[in-house]
């Protein structure tokens, strides 16, 4: 199982961890023996942006802090080409990376193949993520895998941006990249919960092949936040499960340091994270539709719905300022 508490959650704080935040966490999902623990700003290494909101200390600070906490995870980082740069690839494997992974758009594995190289000249393990996975048919999505495959991903997750997948479709996605890239390959699902469906579609996953299961604690993170850790971990160990997490020592950290950390910013199923998963919609668009929607005057469900119209995709954060300006009718409809 990987954690990403510490990268994913960062939006539900706006990016606002800090050195011993980030100690504290990492500590106590490594005392649980959670496998992998992923640490960055939530877009990933140079994510910290006007963009994308800038952070309170940088992912190299955050990501030394947390190798010193670990004595039994993995640490990772996620990058997305065209946010993050080979450069700073570097520099978190110099930080201490165990895992890099790599995240595109699920029609964009070709632009990951440099960074996928890169990686591997680092000796670094590699996950590829497609992100948005509800857009693409499960054999098309099979085919970016293998392109992702290919460039020396070692493992391929389905990754469920705006939590717009049900359980039946996440099973169809991971049987179709079993089908194209065998059994040896290992599979991740990363699941929000924007339809309530997190945990389910995680479960759904690993009942269809998937081997690695992303989680966050207290589900912390975009939109209405990922499949909550602790939960994820207890119905695998009702399930007969061997994942070697100490669900009790995990429930501990997600009730005493995240639930006190996050006091009234952990996420919830609000009208606003619906209309992400309803409309599917990238999850990290939720606060950023907030801001404008309080700007320009207009319903945020508007602003969510129109860019699910329009099919936007991470990287399009512009387009949200635009759709509110043309709701609150200053600027034509395009």
């Amino acid at each position: 199982m990987c954690d990403t508490t510490l990268r994913d959650g960062s939006h539900s704080v706006r990016h606002q961890f800090t050195v011993e935040q980030v100690r504290e966490v990492t500590r106590g999902l490594d005392h649980a023996r959670v496998q992998v623990v992923e640490v960055t700003h939530g877009d990933g290494l140079g994510g910290s942006s006007f963009n994308y909101g800038f952070s309170h200390t940088s992912d190299v600070e955050l990501l030394r802090a947390a190798r010193e906490e670990l004595a039994h995870s993995q640490l990772a980082a996620l990058l997305i080409p065209g946010i993050g740069t080979v450069e700073q690839l570097k520099e978190a494997a110099d930080a201490g990376i165990d895992v890099v992974r790599i995240a595109t758009h699920c029609t964009e594995a070709d632009i990951a193949v440099q960074h996928l190289q890169a990686a591997k000249d680092l000796g670094l393990e590699t996950a590829a993520f497609l992100m948005l996975s509800h857009m693409i048919s499960p054999e098309g999505l099979a085919r970016q895998a293998r392109i992702m495959r290919d460039a020396g991903a070692d493992t391929l997750y389905v990754v469920d941006s705006a939590g717009a997948l049900l359980p039946h479709q996440v099973t169809h996605r991971v049987q179709a990249l079993r089908a194209e890239l065998g059994d040896d390959v290992p599979l991740g699902m990363h699941a929000h919960n924007n339809l309530g469906c997190g945990v389910a579609n995680a479960l759904a996953a690993a009942e269809a092949g998937a081997v690695i299961l992303d989680g966050s604690l207290h589900g912390l993170g975009a939109g209405a936040g990922n499949a909550a850790t602790e939960v994820l971990a207890a119905a695998l160990d009702r399930a007969g499960a061997r994942t070697g997490i100490d669900v009790l020592a995990l429930t501990d950290v997600a009730e005493d340091v995240v639930a006190r950390v996050c006091a009234g910013r952990l996420p919830s199923l609000d009208r606003g994270s619906l209309m992400l998963g309803y409309a599917g919609v990238y999850s990290s668009f939720l606060l950023h539709a907030r801001r404008a929607a309080e700007n320009f005057g207009v319903p945020e469900s508007d602003i969510i719905l129109e860019l699910g119209r329009r099919r936007v995709v991470g990287g399009q954060e512009d387009m949200i300022i635009d759709v509110a300006l043309e709701l609150a009718g200053a600027v034509p409809p395009s």
